[in-house]
């Protein structure tokens, strides 16, 4: 379980504004653990940590410290910090062979583009937009732009990473399992651990 009270007494002792430490995990306490992970101000992440504040919970992410630490930190290194909600296009040969790929279900010529990465989890091919649109209620694959909305972009993330067993992964300690599981392989694996480490000492 999260000690919310001490984690709210460490946020506020590092200049952060939520207000008293009651307890309570709201919309404030989430938009400082984003702004401190991710060393920037509060004001430009209220939006994702209302979205979190909602999301999150509902789907297990804050039941322990684990789940909580490598789910902000795989998301900050995705966005960029939290700065990137789609993804930044070059393209790069990497992005380039987007184009074609049945495995991402981008079957129609421009799906590598149109279904580029959105979200604090990047979502990327028409596939992954049809399936997380259907579960959440949202028309992802006709109108691809709404997964950079940031409650979108925080709930295709939460969805994504129920429907993966990654609450599981996260309580066993499988951390580079988890950026397997997100990234497909193991790029900016370094980043990734020294933010889910930062959040770890917050939450501990």
């Amino acid at each position: 379980m999260i000690d919310w009270r001490r984690t709210q007494t460490r946020l506020i002792a590092k200049g952060y504004d939520i207000g008293a430490a009651d307890g309570i995990a709201g919309k404030r306490t989430h938009t400082a653990l984003l702004a401190c992970v991710a060393q920037r101000a509060m004001t430009p992440l209220e939006p994702l940590g209302a979205a979190m504040a909602v999301h999150a919970p509902a789907h297990g992410i804050t039941e322990t410290a684990a789940r909580l630490a490598n789910f902000l930190g795989q998301a900050a290194h995705e966005t960029g910090a939290f700065r990137y909600l789609r993804e930044v296009w070059g393209p790069t040969d990497a992005q380039k062979r987007y184009e074609g790929r049945r495995d991402l279900g981008n079957t129609q010529p421009g799906d590598g583009y149109r279904f580029r990465g959105r979200g604090i989890f990047q979502l990327t091919g028409r596939a992954n937009y049809r399936d997380i649109g259907a579960s959440i209620g949202q028309p992802l694959e006709s109108s691809p732009e709404l997964a950079e909305r940031p409650d979108i972009a925080v709930l295709t993330a939460c969805r994504f990473w129920q429907s993966r067993g990654l609450n599981a992964l996260a309580d066993q300690g499988l951390e580079d399992t988890i950026t397997r599981r997100i990234n497909g392989g193991t790029n900016g694996i370094a980043e990734r651990r020294s933010y889910v480490a930062r959040i770890k000492a917050l939450l501990s």
